[in-house]
């Protein structure tokens, strides 16, 4: 039988032909829920850049405030993201999973209550800890069922999810916008937090009821196949040193690994929290206009990773293939900037930063994947993705103030791309050999 799954997720030469369909089976079997999931995720953790748009005039926030509050998510996330990992680890995805999605839906929509920025600052901190856990926990959970050579692939399939919630998202909270104002007795931004986290609560009990454990729970591979990716594995976890807690701490790799996170989330979230403010100062005042403008970077931003890692896993290389989007988008930041007169030109450049800063990220994960495995691994992934995620609230806090101090949306972006420049030099500090597999 011959695959049918559009996408080989089987690297020339890396998989016998008689197994070669087996990976592209599991990902049919867990990409597309893992998938929506992360879409519903992202745009819950994001969606406060569209309530912006008439929550701050409601509620007297200044860009300051906002930033703050923004930023607050990921105060929360840092506290609580290695411990949902360990738990993770050993109660197993689908019910933690589960668990994280419907108690981050649930905030999410009580955010329609704030009244004062202690308020905001309060729900955006439990949010924060509602959601601490997902995205880690999924990139653990597919090194427990796809070998390295496959990972860079799978790992972006589920990471477009990011972008796929900014082409769904923009147009679907533009028109949340502009029409349910006033409906009910609630603001538009109210009725954003509103829906927009009821498919989290669905999706939830969608994982808890169809999501395995683990290879053993599944009733559709036969023994043979099972066995053969328990033993793809098995000969990959051979090469890598079974670290204790406290070693995986003094381990160099990681610390680089949590530096790099950290820039290249700068600029994801300068993109996230930021985008539909950076095209409203191009005079578009219409909100369901700026959703849809919105949404374009990230249509061409799934287009860029899925080439990208694509390449990446074809020639087993990692680095450049990090390094080189962070750089793509440094350019694309810095174009935005010498472009704001020219609205057309300026989405051209938004869109150049937002493929480039989306395309770092899943291809990232291949490198402390790369060394690190078992509970250390589960540690290590919880430690990178949570002190990395401090970024998310340093860069729209950071940004915010800039904006408020200079009167100059351009010194936040510039910031921006300098974070990006960064993460290209740490990405190629590390040797090739340890990454490259």
């Amino acid at each position: 039988m011959q695959p049918t799954d559009p996408v080989s997720l089987a690297s020339p030469g890396s998989v016998p032909d008689e197994h070669a369909q087996v990976y592209g089976r599991i990902a049919r079997r867990l990409l597309p829920l893992l998938l929506i999931c992360y879409v519903a995720c992202y745009l819950d953790r994001v969606n406060v850049g569209f309530a912006k748009l008439q929550m701050a005039a409601d509620l007297g926030f200044s860009d300051s405030v906002y930033g703050l509050g923004a930023g607050m998510f990921f105060i929360g996330y840092l506290a609580f993201e290695m411990p949902s990992n360990m738990i993770l680890y050993r109660v197993g995805a689908r019910r933690w999973l589960a668990r994280i999605m419907i108690t981050w839906a649930l905030v999410s929509a009580a955010t329609l209550f704030v009244r004062t920025p202690t308020m905001f600052y309060g729900m955006r901190f439990l949010l924060g800890i509602a959601e601490a856990g997902f995205f880690p926990g999924v990139v653990l959970y597919l090194t427990q069922w796809f070998p390295s050579a496959q990972r860079g692939k799978v790992i972006t399939l589920f990471m477009i999810g990011i972008p796929i919630a900014g082409v769904l998202g923009g147009p679907v909270s533009g028109w949340i916008m502009e029409h349910m104002k006033g409906t009910g007795g609630l603001a538009s931004w109210q009725w954003l937090f509103l829906l927009e986290s009821l498919p989290s609560i669905v999706l939830g009990f969608v994982l808890f009821f169809f999501l395995p454990n683990s290879l053993s729970d599944v009733k559709w591979m036969s023994p043979d196949e099972k066995q053969y990716v328990r033993s793809q594995l098995a000969n990959e976890r051979r090469g890598k040193a079974d670290a204790s807690f406290t070693q995986m701490l003094l381990d160099r790799r990681v610390w680089i690994c949590v530096a790099i996170n950290f820039c290249n989330a700068m600029g994801q979230y300068g993109i996230g929290f930021w985008l539909p403010t950076l095209v409203q100062k191009m005079g578009i005042h219409d909100n369901f206009e700026i959703g849809y403008l919105s949404a374009i970077p990230y249509a061409v931003a799934v287009v860029a990773m899925v080439l990208v890692s694509r390449s990446g896993d074809r020639l087993r290389e990692r680095r450049w293939h990090v390094a080189g989007p962070a750089l793509v988008g440094t350019l694309g930041f810095v174009l935005s900037t010498l472009l704001v007169n020219q609205p057309s030109l300026a989405i051209a450049a938004l869109t150049l930063a937002t493929a480039g800063v989306m395309t770092t990220l899943p291809l990232f994960w291949c490198l402390p994947t790369a060394f690190l495995k078992d509970a250390s691994g589960a540690a290590g992934i919880g430690l990178i993705n949570s002190v990395g995620g401090l970024a998310g609230f340093a860069s729209p806090f950071l940004t915010g103030r800039l904006n408020d101090v200079t009167h100059d949306a351009r010194y936040g972006v510039w910031m921006l791309a300098a974070w990006l420049v960064l993460s290209a030099f740490l990405i190629l500090s590390i040797p090739a050999k340890l990454v490259n597999r």
